[in-house]
């Protein structure tokens, strides 16, 4: 495969957070639910299941790989490049596999203005992490021993509580620069 502005930006790359995160593979269990969300929609409109089975996979295996586009394709009949398509066009849809703790730091006006900023650096410092390979296309950067991740997110709802961050999905509040070493010990 010859290599691309294109390709860097739409092929899964490894992270460092692979090594927390099993090799995609379809189970009896993910097959199952497949079928019950293509099930919801009319025969001839299954192709509007590929989100749904998009989540399923992340939820699972952590991120999307070309392994499960090509999956998503196949199973609702669909070019695979239609699958990646909506990948790619979601943010909240990876591409590349994130830490075993991922870590979603809230920068809108309210986080932004109550140190969300300030607390992204000082995660990044403590775990090690190099964020000046983020880009909108891969937006995750991961720590070298693949334990931690990082992006910043777009509202997170709880303005009032500024700044906010998930990890994983359990949600924290109140959370300035000088908290984020008890954040990231609450995880080891």
């Amino acid at each position: 495969m010859s290599h691309s502005i294109l390709t860097e930006q739409v092929t899964s790359q490894q992270t460092s957070g692979t090594r927390h995160h099993a090799p995609f593979d379809v189970t009896e269990k993910i097959e199952q639910e497949a079928n019950l969300r293509i099930q919801q929609y009319p025969e001839d409109q299954k192709r509007s299941a590929v989100l749904p089975l998009l989540h399923i996979v992340q939820s699972e295996f952590g991120f999307i790989s070309p392994e499960a586009i090509e999956w998503v394709a196949t199973k609702l009949e669909l070019n695979p490049i239609k699958v990646e398509e909506v990948v790619t066009f979601y943010p909240g849809l990876r591409q590349h596999a994130p830490g075993k703790y991922h870590i979603r730091v809230c920068r809108t006006l309210s986080c932004a203005m109550g140190g969300s900023y300030e607390l992204m650096d000082k995660i990044c410092e403590l775990a090690g992490i190099d964020r000046s390979q983020s880009s909108h296309h891969n937006p995750v950067a991961v720590s070298p021993c693949g334990t931690w991740s990082v992006e910043f997110a777009e509202c997170l709802a709880s303005c009032g509580t500024a700044p906010v961050c998930l990890v994983n999905d359990d949600f924290h509040e109140n959370l300035p620069a000088a908290k984020a070493p008890q954040l990231l010990e609450t995880y080891r």
